[in-house]
């Protein structure tokens, strides 16, 4: 993981007036899955445009497998694989048609296409669904060929934007072993997702507000520097708690996570019985309530948080 695949430094993308990506810097590489978090307007899609040589930096610049996002679109085009949220399978194609189709788009012919791609349905589980129409799939299983006929080509860089979006758990975590599979064949994975647990699964994560990067880190470290201790209370009704809750002095944030709150608290800050006294007020019924180790949900909440206070 010595290798860098991708370095971006002080990326930026403008629409007119508006400021979509903001002096963007980060490195990744080879080996290692990043994680790109960020709500919807962040700036994710953005950033992946450029990175994949389709949309021209304002300023700033990037380098993507060695060639400059500037200079050689064309060339990183060539060199990366790119998986959206919508990939563009044939539906009346069979899952083997939508290979070749693919292969051949990459330039693979004959003997050569027939090989990988057999080794692909291999290293993906496809094998046995070869003949089956790709539009009959599940969720889970569309979303594995669109990654196989993504990596046809061996690109040694893969963009995955929301690669698991719209599929069930249990075919969630078996694509997240296929794609760690992929990691420890060198690849160098890019992963956006709003899926916080997903996240956690990656060597680092980027967390990207209003085109801004917020924090990068390793999931571990960025849990460690939140400063607020973290809350977790089970409560009735939650949603009139969560507005309630937000007024009390000490208390910096309140998350829905489930059936529970997470409020984050100030370290200084003893708020147990100032709690019960307004829960008890405000006819809010507090079932448990306890301190827990923050989660990278708790980090993003906090920081967007803290976002929105700075910007108003």
């Amino acid at each position: 993981m010595n290798e860098i695949a991708i370095e971006a430094k002080n990326l930026t993308r403008k629409f007119g007036e508006l400021v979509a990506v903001s002096d963007v810097s980060f490195a990744m590489h080879y080996g290692e899955i990043l994680g790109y978090l960020g709500a919807n307007g962040a700036g994710k899609s953005t950033t992946i445009r450029m990175l994949c040589g389709i949309l021209e930096p304002t300023s700033g610049t990037a380098t993507v497998g060695g060639f400059d996002v500037n200079h050689d679109p064309e060339k990183i085009k060539q060199t990366i694989g790119y998986v959206s949220q919508r990939f563009g399978l044939y539906a009346d194609l069979t899952v083997k048609e939508n290979l070749e189709f693919y292969g051949r788009v990459y330039g693979l012919y004959s003997d050569k296409l027939k090989d990988r791609i057999a080794e692909i349905m291999k290293i993906t589980g496809l094998v046995g669904y070869q003949n089956q129409m790709a539009g009959n799939l599940s969720g889970g299983w569309k979303q594995r060929l669109a990654v196989a006929s993504g990596i046809l080509h061996a690109p040694r860089i893969l963009f995955l934007d929301e690669p698991t979006a719209g599929i069930d758990p249990l075919s969630r975590r078996e694509l997240w072993e296929f794609l760690y599979r992929l990691a420890e064949d060198g690849i160098a994975l890019f992963v956006t997702t709003h899926y916080m647990e997903e996240a956690e699964r990656c060597n680092n994560v980027v967390i990207m507000s209003q085109g801004k990067i917020l924090r990068l880190g390793r999931p571990k470290d960025l849990k460690a520097q939140v400063k607020e201790k973290v809350v977790e209370v089970e409560c009735l009704p939650l949603m009139k708690a969560s507005r309630v809750f937000q007024g009390i002095p000490g208390v910096v944030g309140v998350t829905v996570y489930g059936t529970t709150l997470h409020l984050n608290v100030r370290r200084d800050a003893v708020i147990d019985r100032l709690l019960e006294e307004t829960a008890r007020k405000k006819g809010i019924t507090i079932q448990s309530m306890h301190e827990i180790s923050a989660s990278l949900e708790d980090v993003f909440a906090t920081l967007q948080e803290t976002e929105t206070v700075a910007n108003h």
